[in-house]
């Protein structure tokens, strides 16, 4: 196959797929404990909270590697071709990824190391909107750019 440099490669884009798994399942999975089983009532924390946690940063880490990936070759090169008509809703979900990334990242450090007592429940749902809608548009973007591969170019 041959390659433009414009797609990540299979090892990236598996990393990426990897670590998303790993945020969407540990943050999920730390909202369900943290809410369900009853935390969020004022009990005690659930034993496992602090475990996913530890493994949420894991990911954060991980992901900021893949990001770091992504925006050294993938998202320049991607911004230069976007001027044609079917790169341009790569440009919007890719712009949107971006922003999202940094929405994410930014209110993961104010949760862990500044947001006050008042703000955390806020900031911790807007965290939580900010990575499930950055999920969904990054399997949209991908799966968009797999159709162009492909030769099939349907919403």
């Amino acid at each position: 196959m041959h390659r433009t440099g414009l797609r990540p490669t299979r090892w990236q884009r598996r990393l990426l797929l990897a670590v998303a798994t790993l945020l969407l399942a540990s943050g999920a999975g730390w909202l369900a404990l943290h809410y369900l089983a009853g935390a969020g009532a004022g009990e005690l924390p659930h034993p496992g909270e602090p475990w996913l946690m530890r493994l949420h940063g894991a990911g954060a880490f991980t992901a900021l590697f893949a990001a770091g990936l992504m925006g050294g070759h993938h998202v320049p090169s991607a911004w230069r071709i976007a001027h044609r008509p079917r790169q341009a809703t790569q440009r919007r979900s890719g712009l949107l990824l971006c922003g999202l990334l940094a929405l994410a990242v930014g209110s993961g450090y104010a949760l862990y190391y500044f947001a006050p007592e008042t703000l955390r429940p806020a900031l911790g749902w807007a965290h939580a909107g900010a990575g499930l809608v950055m999920t969904a548009t990054g399997a949209w973007h991908a799966r968009r750019s797999a159709r162009r591969q492909a030769g099939t170019h349907g919403p």
